[in-house]
């Protein structure tokens, strides 16, 4: 049982007494539980309040803030005593205290009062600070095995460009013994590898991440990351061992191996600063400089595209322990390296693993492990057999006719390598590098209880593990329609599969960060999970990607520049957009100001760049409605003419832009984007509205559902382009066209005009292009096609936009106009179609809403949880001849009747409502 669905069952559970205390849970500081390594000077500090009574408002809040634990546990905020402040408020509270100071652990707890006088503490928390200066790295330096020639450095790659050079880099691994003499008090390790790096104390690996730092603009900065070692430690020799993998800060241009580009801002490298605070009050640091020595690693290759090979054979036993011998490793070498800032988002890890469903043999004597499952994951190769045995692994999401893998949609050669050293059973995973597969084609090797006549490796077990960034699962979904339960598991294989250290647009054959996913999808992953530092990353990868003329080109980090086609895969407004629809709902989803501050240069900057490209205020450069359903194989829009989506979301820009500046303090920059947002609505309407046949150019679900949305349409057009949007809709019995921009619209268009039985007929099916056919065709990761196309990538999540409908329609759970994170909530479910329940959860900023509605043939029953400090206006299915029956506690009270819908006005608890004929 989910961590969600547990919250959610516990509200509805009978209710306690009225004594019951209200609590104050959930403390985060920049959105992380008692994180560590914390860079921000004025970090915001967060709370959710719980309580099992009904009407619960936060009146007033106190916080403490204390450098040492004594002093807190005694109400003393030494740091920092906001004193009472009258104030609902319990999220993005800025930190206003004494100045912080760099590796420093601060203690906090709030209390607050609510609406009936009772006042609570919370419990204690902390966080700890990073290295907030360059002096606050105590002078450690970059350190290499070797240094790469500025000759053959290309940070930006030209894609069809040949290669300089062709070399396969040392993949090291350093090493430095310390002695520790006295007790410890803490001690905190802040640590960069380029690209990745994997660390270990005392022969143990350090912490549970997989493929840190997160991979980043490396020409602009680096990411550092934070771990304790107070417990790890001990008296008398310690020592410290890091191993280091390439990223996409090196891809070596093998040609025997798969590379989708080939960057090289330099050869591996580290830094690490170890800071021991002793029990007697004294300090001391071990740091990165040429005292460490280092050689090349077990690990012979490895590419973030093409693979990973290792060699068990050149393993030196004892490596990162004390008394190894290291005389014959040379010391570290002295390189430059890129500004560090601490890593924000929480980690990449393993979570689910999967064995094989079935275990084929096929041609030469390899053997297909089908795990069951596409995702982006790794290995773990168990095998016995003689030294020099070599295991070649070839990950795959699909199959040829003949049951061997294909990487035809995925790019290849792309593989892993073991080779044995013969000692009994041997454990392998790689360390740097992951893909998306379902199937793995094994040559060398032999399952265990196969025949073996050659004496072959034995494979003992084989299995996948599923990695992903570990934000927080937040919400749950489940209803009567299986079909739609499968479709929702589906899209959420393919959301966690592209959740690394960046949004990717899939786990194999590019990784890349392509931005329309993030403010198209960024509302389905925010309901699924806890995304907002990984949003704030992205804005950084877009600001150090920006160019010198205001582009936000369509990646980011930009890795590569795609010139194919001029430069349609680079400059097109409904990817560069993000940079400014992403800070807007990080406001309205987690009441983010700052963010809106923070990028609002960026976001004129490129405003500027479109007003520059546009001709008469239209934009017609990029590539259109990416992958719409045409008469021609999928690519650049083919129903839509280009200009429609380009300057449709070059509109909203600037009517977001418009909010924005309003809201920040710069009214004069606001009168400038609605001027400018009027001549563009003018200029659109007067390009693509056919006044005749009210519709927008070709007529096209995409073309005129963007109309609608963006409010473009002029009010007294508005419902016959809707009207002509649902017939284009039962014209092709109920089928889609729109594709990766326009399918999001097309929905939200449906849903805001009432008409969610249209979306449920489109997507309540398996006999055309959608969801349904992919699940027919055996996919379990949402496609890059509609039609699940073999040639292309089998798990993309850039069409997954039903994915907001299930909590937003057939859950109901959405905001009310003009709610910032979730404090107004709207419950509005939609009983469409054969649909008879639904369960639906999400754990917004400021705690579970939750709703679960049967229907049944005489009855309509809806349960709601409403967190603490925030309201509700529950929409319930009734008419007014009907019955409301509330089964919780208290009364409640009916507004009005919207048409066949009852409109009630709630404060938090939870409420049972049956509704039934008189």
């Amino acid at each position: 049982m989910n961590k969600v669905l547990t919250i959610f069952l516990l509200y509805f559970i009978s209710l306690p007494s009225y004594g019951q205390r209200l609590k104050v849970v959930d403390l985060t500081c920049e959105y992380r539980t008692e994180p560590i390594g914390i860079d921000v000077v004025y970090p915001s500090l967060s709370w959710k309040s719980t309580s099992s009574e009904r009407n619960v408002y936060q009146t007033a809040y106190q916080i403490l803030v204390s450098d040492n634990l004594q002093s807190l546990n005694k109400n003393i905020g030494n740091v920092w005593d906001s004193k009472k402040i009258t104030s609902n408020q319990s999220i993005q509270l800025k930190y206003k205290g004494l100045k912080l100071i760099a590796t420093k652990k601060y203690y906090w707890k709030v209390k607050i009062w609510a609406y009936n006088s009772i006042a609570v503490w919370s419990k204690t928390a902390f966080w700890q600070m990073g290295l907030l200066t360059v002096n606050d790295w105590k002078g450690a330096q970059w350190i290499a095995y070797d240094k790469i020639a500025d000759s053959n450095k290309n940070t930006l790659p030209v894609d069809g460009k040949k290669d300089t050079f062709k070399e396969n880099n040392i993949l090291p691994m350093f090493r430095k013994s310390f002695s520790v003499a006295k007790p410890i008090k803490k001690a905190t390790v802040f640590i960069s590898g380029l690209g990745h790096f994997e660390m270990s104390l005392n022969g143990q690996k350090v912490g549970d991440h997989f493929l840190d730092p997160g991979w980043a603009k490396y020409d602009k900065e680096a990411l550092y990351v934070t771990f304790d070692l107070t417990k790890q430690l001990k008296s008398g020799e310690n020592v410290m061992g890091v191993m280091l993998g390439n990223g996409f800060y090196y891809v070596p241009p093998i040609s025997s191996r798969y590379r989708k580009l080939k960057s090289a801002f330099g050869y591996p490298k580290m830094i690490c600063r170890l800071a021991i605070e002793y029990v007697d009050g004294t300090t001391s640091n071990i740091i990165s400089n040429p005292s460490w020595k280092t050689t090349p690693s077990p690990i012979t290759f490895s590419s973030i595209y093409g693979g990973e090979d290792y060699n068990a054979n050149l393993e030196q036993k004892g490596w990162d322990l004390p008394k190894f011998d290291d005389s014959k490793w040379k010391a570290a070498l002295l390189v430059d390296g890129p500004k560090l800032n601490a890593q924000k988002e929480e980690p990449v890890k393993v979570f689910e693993n999967f064995n094989a469903k079935t275990i084929q043999s096929v041609a030469n004597g390899e053997w297909v492990y089908d795990l069951g499952q596409n995702s982006s994951a790794i290995i773990e190769l168990k095998v016995r057999g003689k030294k020099g045995d070599t295991i070649r692994i070839t990950p795959a999401e699909l199959l040829k006719t003949d049951g061997s893998v294909t990487q035809r949609n995925i790019g290849g050669p792309s593989y892993f390598t073991y080779i044995l050293k013969g000692d009994g059973l041997e454990t392998w995973r790689p360390r740097f590098m992951y893909t998306g597969f379902r199937y793995l084609q094994v040559k060398g090797g032999i399952p265990a209880g196969k025949e073996n006549p050659s004496n072959k490796a034995v494979v003992e077990d084989l299995k996948g593990l599923h990695i992903r960034n570990a934000a927080t699962a937040v919400g749950s979904f489940n209803s009567s329609n299986d079909l739609f339960n499968k479709t929702f598991s589906l899209i959420d294989w393919s959301i966690k599969s592209n959740m690394v250290s960046v949004f990717t647009d899939c786990p194999h054959r590019e990784k890349l960060g392509w931005l329309e996913q993030l403010h198209l999808m960024g509302s389905s992953v925010s309901y699924n999970y806890d995304v907002a530092p990984l949003f704030k990353k992205a804005l950084r990868d877009m600001q150090n990607s920006q160019t010198v003329d205001g582009l936000i080109p369509e990646i980011a980090p930009e890795y590569v520049k795609f010139e194919w086609g001029g430069d349609m895969f680079r400059d097109s407004p409904e990817w560069g957009s993000s940079g400014i629809l992403m800070p807007w709902y990080l406001y309205q989803w987690y009441g983010d100001k700052q963010t809106m501050i923070d990028y609002y240069p960026m976001m004129q900057r490129y405003a500027n760049y479109l007003k520059t490209k546009a001709n008469n205020h239209i934009l017609a450069q990029g590539l259109g409605d990416w992958y719409d359903l045409g008469p021609n194989p999928p690519g650049v829009s083919q129903l839509t003419p280009m200009g429609v989506t380009g300057t449709a979301i070059y509109y909203h820009d600037l009517i977001i832009l418009e909010k924005i500046a309003n809201l920040i303090g710069k009214p004069q920059d606001a009168i400038t984007y609605k001027s400018l947002a009027s001549q563009v609505r003018k200029a659109f309407n007067t390009k693509f509205f056919n006044a005749s046949t009210k519709q927008y150019a070709t007529g096209s679900q995409a073309a005129n559902a963007m109309a609608v949305y963006m409010e473009l349409v002029e009010p007294q057009y508005k419902q016959a382009v809707v009207d002509n949007i649902i017939k284009d809709i039962r014209n092709r019995n109920n089928s889609l066209t729109a594709g990766d921009i326009g399918y999001r619209y097309l929905l939200r268009v449906l849903e805001n005009e009432g008409r969610s039985d249209v979306i449920f007929d489109m997507n309540n099916r398996s006999d055309v292009p959608g969801y349904g056919m992919q699940i027919a065709k055996g996919a379990t990761a949402l496609t890059e096609s509609w039609a699940a196309l073999p040639t292309v990538s089998n798990n993309h999540f850039m069409l997954g936009h039903l994915m907001e409908w299930f909590y937003s329609g057939v859950g109901g759970i959405r905001q009310e106009e003009g709610s910032i994170a979730w404090n107004k909530i709207k419950i509005y479910p939609e009983i469409v179609g054969d649909l008879t329940s639904a369960n639906t959860s999400y754990n917004s900023p400021y705690g579970v809403i939750a709703t679960n509605w049967r229907k049944s043939s005489t009855s309509f029953e809806l349960d709601v949880n409403i967190p603490a400090n925030t309201s509700a206006t529950i929409y319930l299915p009734a008419k007014i001849s009907q019955s409301i029956i509330n089964e919780g506690v208290g009364k409640f009270n009916i507004l009005n009747y919207d048409g066949d819908r009852a409109k009630i006005a709630v404060g938090s608890g939870v409420y049972k409502f049956k509704v039934q004929n008189k």
